[in-house]
């Protein structure tokens, strides 16, 4: 009798065997497809167990190998940052220059528009040398976390603020142009230190989020701490930040992209139908307009897009090719001194207008 249910258990015993076997297998396929890469993205490592060493503190996160491969590659490690280098060894020298120069032109009231475009853009550069330093040492970041977050704050931010200065520069060139009457009797200082605090203030804060959440992460199986590059979306936490990043990128270029298009093609219009030649003030729109789209464009439109596939359809394969377009957004920064000088030779530019009395009335300047 004894027998009979031995030969009865012994199938029992292996179905459990096998639930075992099949929950294991199902439990690894779930890990695998929870540390697919999304910014790049991955999986936070809870179980300290895991790691070799456990008085590691700083978090830990699953990725790739396709992520690991081109963060410890050539083009990240190597030519991304030389071209930061290339930006920052033109980009600051010039970028201080000019705050010299701005600083002693009290009554330039342009030039404070011109002052706060060229200390954002000192400071991008200046957080770019940790980043120069984090791509150069194999995408290992040594900072610590604050360090982190305030280099990811401030490049940013300080881009959004150069953009948002460049459209209140071009709106006070097309009120100049366009409406000079309404441009003169304006009160143009008042109205460029206010329009200058309100773009840092609104930025400042916009960028509260990134502090609100972990930046820097140990690559689990890795030597290296990333920043800012691989980030666990699927928590609680984070994901908040895609939608709040898309609002960044509409707010920060597209809307003011818009605005400069419209600025810039009907300042050229306006002069084109003037009597006077102008030419020489329609080719320096042109090439500040051309700059801004080359430069700042191919960055916000992958960042843009990349984070609507992140959104929508779970991919981040653009995220590759927005890392490269930095580049461009960061040579920005070197090339705006040039393009303040050059807008400041075009503001000499005078229109003479007439009353109906013929009596002329005083030059007034088409730019400011």
């Amino acid at each position: 009798m004894w027998r009979v249910f031995v030969l009865l258990l012994l199938p029992l015993m292996f179905e459990d065997s096998l639930q075992d076997s099949a929950s294991i297998y199902t439990s690894i396929n779930m890990l695998k497809q929870s540390i697919q890469p999304k910014t790049f993205p991955g999986t936070i490592v809870f179980n300290s167990s895991l790691l070799s060493d456990t008085s590691i503190q700083q978090p830990v996160i699953n990725a790739s190998d396709k992520v690991i491969d081109y963060t410890t590659g050539f083009v990240s490690t190597r030519i991304i940052p030389s071209a930061y280098i290339l930006a920052i060894l033109i980009g600051i020298p010039s970028n201080v220059f000019v705050l010299t120069c701005l600083s002693g032109r009290k009554n330039f009231s342009s030039g404070i528009l011109y002052f706060s475009l060229a200390v954002s853009d000192l400071l991008l550069l200046l957080s770019l040398t940790l980043r120069v330093h984090y791509h150069f040492n194999n995408n290992d970041w040594i900072f610590g976390e604050l360090a982190c977050k305030l280099v990811t704050a401030c490049f940013y931010g300080n881009t959004y603020c150069s953009i948002h200065a460049h459209m209140c520069i071009s709106v006070m060139r097309y009120l100049a142009v366009v409406h000079p009457f309404y441009y003169r009797t304006m009160s143009k200082r008042y109205c460029a230190i206010w329009t200058s605090l309100t773009i840092w203030v609104v930025f400042a804060i916009a960028m509260a989020p990134e502090f609100l959440v972990q930046q820097s992460y140990r690559v689990f199986g890795q030597e290296l701490v990333t920043c800012h590059d691989i980030q666990p979306y699927k928590e609680a936490s984070y994901k908040p930040l895609i939608p709040y990043r898309l609002s960044l990128i509409c707010l920060g270029f597209i809307l003011p992209s818009l605005v400069i298009a419209f600025i810039y093609g009907s300042i050229i219009y306006h002069l084109n139908c003037s009597s006077r030649d102008w030419k020489h003030y329609m080719k320096a729109s042109t090439l500040v307009f051309g700059i801004f789209l080359v430069c700042f464009t191919p960055c916000s439109a992958l960042l843009f897009a990349h984070y609507v596939k992140l959104y929508t359809e779970n991919q981040y394969d653009l995220y590759y090719y927005y890392r490269a377009a930095v580049c461009l957004c960061s040579f920005h920064s070197c090339l705006d001194p040039f393009l303040s000088y050059l807008l400041t030779k075009t503001s000499t530019s005078q229109v003479k207008f007439r009353t109906f009395s013929s009596r002329p009335l005083k030059p007034l300047s088409t730019a400011f």
